[in-house]
């Protein structure tokens, strides 16, 4: 009873924060140049009311969060962007991941508890560090992946630190997408696509060449 009320206020919460946010005109085209013109009229209240669109985005799910991430280096820049759009991120995702065990993780734990991801005693390694993978490859949804984490046994604490660390390189890339693209089109384009190559190759190259040691490795 008490879970289902927790869920119900903060379904209350989010809602009353979308109705706050179109009542401050937030316009329906959320393209990255549209958002930061209106965030950036909105004064010391901006990097706040940017982190509150992106929490949202990543709580619902549907919404995009790289154009948000754009508008926030356009707002800001690229540092300043990342920052914003990175907190407002880990947020929305610690809130999904509350959703998500107050809903169903019980429920998945008596049905697969002998699962060695959804098990009481998974290791804390290993959800840690496919929490972190999975935030790196773009591939995957990012709130899919915090409603999933929910259902696993890891620690809060890890699950927030997998999910900032391994969101912050492709915040990086689209916040500065975001800043510079006016200026340096091939250029941003160019490094941003290369650390996407990167970052999905990468973890398939582990695998295949070290994936015994990985697996010994994680399971401790």
């Amino acid at each position: 009873m008490l879970k289902a009320v927790a869920v119900f206020v903060i379904a209350l919460a989010l809602t009353g924060l979308w109705f706050l946010l179109k009542s401050l005109g937030l316009p329906s085209e959320l393209a990255p140049d549209v958002i930061a013109q209106w965030v950036s009229a909105r004064g010391m209240a901006a990097p706040l009311l940017l982190m509150v669109i992106m929490m949202i985005a990543v709580v619902v799910g549907p919404i995009p969060t790289l154009p948000v991430s754009a508008a926030s280096g356009l707002a800001f820049g690229m540092a300043g962007g990342t920052l914003v759009a990175s907190l407002g991120a880990l947020a929305g995702a610690l809130i999904a991941l509350a959703i998500s065990r107050c809903i169903a993780r019980e429920p998945v734990r008596r049905k697969l508890g002998d699962n060695p991801v959804f098990r009481e005693d998974a290791s804390q390694r290993a959800l840690f560090w496919g929490v972190f993978v999975t935030r790196l490859v773009p591939l995957f949804s990012f709130a899919l992946i915090s409603y999933a984490a929910g259902l696993t046994a890891i620690q809060i604490w890890r699950y927030a630190l997998a999910t900032w660390l391994g969101m912050l390189p492709m915040t990086l890339v689209f916040a500065g997408l975001g800043h510079s693209f006016p200026l340096h089109p091939a250029a941003t384009a160019a490094a941003g696509t290369l650390l996407l190559l990167i970052m999905v190759v990468t973890p398939y190259w582990l695998h295949r060449f070290h994936g015994e040691r990985i697996q010994r490795w994680l399971g401790k």
